[in-house]
């Protein structure tokens, strides 16, 4: 298994966004919707119209099980729900081009990920670079690691700043003045 990074840099994120709008719509809103509310992919394409037409986010994590209630970030919100309102009621957010209403499968939203990164040259990258990116840029405007471990539902502060990458940005600015 790779191991993935956020992405750090605004620009990339961008320019990832306009790589997304020029080419696909739907892919767009996949991506809009990963680093703006932390979700993981397998809730991201669970997700129907009726679910981006609030100001919450009301789901049950697949993984842990617990029901969660996520403010969509208003910078976000008028963009997911103007994309739900062009779809038909029950339809999946991210909707497969195979069969009626199914949702695109993990393994195609990790290969639309990766075409849009190799076209900006972005490496380490995978479907939790979009939860590990929110993280990253959360924790960056607030300080509040106890905030994002609750939203990520991790067991310590030490997991979420590892997660996030805080401590490999720690390590890698301490190795840049490192001499002997």
């Amino acid at each position: 298994m790779n191991f993935v990074q956020p992405i750090r840099d605004q620009e990339k994120i961008s320019k990832m966004k306009e790589y997304f709008k020029r080419c696909n719509q739907r892919n767009y809103i996949l991506f809009l919707l990963g680093i703006s509310t932390g979700l993981r992919i397998s809730d991201i394409l669970q997700l129907k119209k009726e679910d981006l037409l609030g100001t919450h986010i009301i789901i049950r994590e697949r993984k842990t099980r617990k029901q969660k209630r996520i403010r969509i970030p208003p910078s976000s919100r008028n963009e997911l729900s103007e994309y739900a309102k062009s779809l038909n009621d029950g339809d999946y957010i991210i909707k497969s081009r195979q069969g009626c209403n199914n949702p695109i499968d993990r393994s195609t939203a990790y290969r639309i990920l990766r075409q849009a990164a190799e076209f900006i040259n972005l490496k380490e990258i995978g479907t939790h670079t979009l939860r590990k990116t929110f993280g990253y840029h959360f924790y960056k405007q607030t300080k509040d690691v106890a905030m994002l471990q609750e939203l990520f539902n991790h067991s310590s502060p030490s997991v979420t700043l590892r997660y996030i990458g805080i401590n490999q940005d720690s390590m890698d600015k301490a190795m840049e003045k490192f001499k002997i």
